[in-house]
């Protein structure tokens, strides 16, 4: 089984800066693009920010400058380093990844969409 472990949430101060990191772990033949997303309570899930296993990032325009992806390939790791928080960046962060996991004979599967459990991230003004 393939899992995704998060950590680094927290309660911040408006202008602080957190860093969260997720971690893919199990039987995992690749690991292809990897990122965050995150959603408050009654709205859409947003994209935050994507990178592949080639280091190609795309984010949403609006955190460009302040929201940083990188990615560890040998750790199986995305990070997303986040600084002058604001109020409004108050939601549970996701991270997602693309993964061919392994059969339980050792053999490639089909490449699928795994989530991990959510990161709260609260800005306090």
């Amino acid at each position: 089984q393939v899992q995704l472990e998060e950590s680094g949430g927290d309660l911040v101060q408006a202008g602080g800066s957190l860093r969260l990191s997720c971690t893919a772990s199990g039987a995992i033949f690749s690991t292809n693009t990897m990122g965050w997303y995150r959603q408050v309570p009654s709205k859409p899930s947003e994209l935050v920010a994507t990178i592949t296993s080639g280091g190609r990032t795309d984010s949403a325009d609006s955190l460009t400058g302040r929201f940083t992806i990188s990615r560890d390939n040998a750790k199986n790791t995305v990070y997303l380093q986040m600084n002058s928080l604001q109020p409004e960046d108050t939601a549970v962060y996701y991270c997602n990844a693309r993964i061919r996991p392994l059969s339980s004979w050792g053999a490639p599967r089909p490449e699928s969409d795994y989530w991990g459990l959510g990161n709260q991230v609260t800005v306090s003004s």
